[in-house]
């Protein structure tokens, strides 16, 4: 038994539960259950990204321990006056689906995962914002892939760049993004100005098997985006 098993679960929940907090002011479900070492971050990543059914399907223990866990971090969170604040979770998919946490799909239960609990050290303005940034539509993001042979599941074809699906791996042309540009990373002004001007946009990574993890390459961009931005800068 490691040590970090011996220490009684309510610490556990509580240490993961400050550190959130003092780190962004507020703390979800998901900071506990990868601060006391239930989920793995690229699993997370995964669940993100719709390729996995629920959350709890990767969260690596058994119901009554993630039930524990939860029951625990609510009370650690009303004892200290934290504010409750619902918050959205959407896949990084052109399809933008909700994503599920709970095997059964119990309304409360998941009202429980998406229950946001935030400093009530911070205006009730500023309580807005952080709801409104968590509640915001994740940035859609393909891959670079390491194995250049592979199979869009839709149509069969290929190509440089795939997006996770849950049934496999899908080509741009198939999740209508083979209209964009590719900016590679280099250029922050470049790269902040036309994605400000670009109403569509994905985020390209590639996975560091140094790292394990995937890091940023670059963008996919509207052309005329793209376009405008370096004629701005060119000025």
């Amino acid at each position: 038994m490691s040590r970090k098993s011996r220490i009684p679960l309510a610490d556990r929940v509580a240490e993961a539960a400050a550190a959130a907090l003092a780190a962004r002011r507020f703390v979800s479900a998901i900071d506990i259950l990868v601060g006391i070492g239930w989920l793995d971050p690229e699993a997370l990543e995964r669940w993100r990204r719709g390729q996995i059914d629920c959350l709890e399907e990767v969260v690596r223990t058994n119901l009554p321990r993630i039930s524990e866990a939860m029951r625990l971090f609510r009370s650690w969170a009303t004892a200290r006056g934290l504010f409750a604040s619902q918050t959205e979770y959407v896949a990084r998919t052109p399809r933008r689906q909700t994503l599920r946490f709970n095997r059964s799909g119990n309304p409360a239960i998941e009202a429980s995962y998406r229950t946001h609990w935030v400093s009530p050290e911070l205006s009730e303005k500023k309580r807005e914002w952080l709801a409104e940034k968590a509640s915001r539509a994740p940035e859609l993001v393909v891959v670079q892939p390491l194995d250049t042979e592979w199979t869009c599941h839709r149509c069969g074809g290929s190509g440089s760049l795939l997006m996770m699906e849950t049934p496999g791996p899908a080509c741009m042309r198939c999740v209508g993004l083979n209209d964009l540009d590719y900016l590679p990373a280099g250029d922050p002004l470049l790269s902040r100005r036309a994605k400000a001007k670009s109403t569509r946009y994905a985020v390209v990574v590639r996975f560091s098997r140094t790292r394990r993890r995937y890091e940023r390459q670059g963008l996919l961009i509207e052309p005329r985006a793209l376009a405008d931005a370096r004629r701005a800068l060119a000025r």
